[in-house]
């Protein structure tokens, strides 16, 4: 089973894999209506994407740090 999880820029994690399952904490499975999981934290459908990232200006981990901490000289 091979599964690859891709980190897109300001937006989702896209998942693609044959055999993919997604569950919940107990355990249960639950149905992949989509392949693409939020990570912005505003998704209506969570734990799926919604397109809300690019409504709120969502922006990834590695764009929020270097516009916050600007190299040193």
């Amino acid at each position: 089973m091979s599964v690859t999880i891709k980190i897109r820029d300001n937006g989702p994690y896209v998942v693609d894999g044959d055999d993919v399952k997604l569950v919940d904490a107990a355990g249960n499975e639950v149905p992949m209506i989509k392949r693409a999981l939020c990570r912005c934290g505003g998704s209506t459908t969570k734990p799926f994407c919604d397109g809300t990232h690019s409504k709120i200006g969502f922006q990834g981990a590695m764009v929020a740090v270097e516009k916050s901490d600007p190299p040193s000289s």
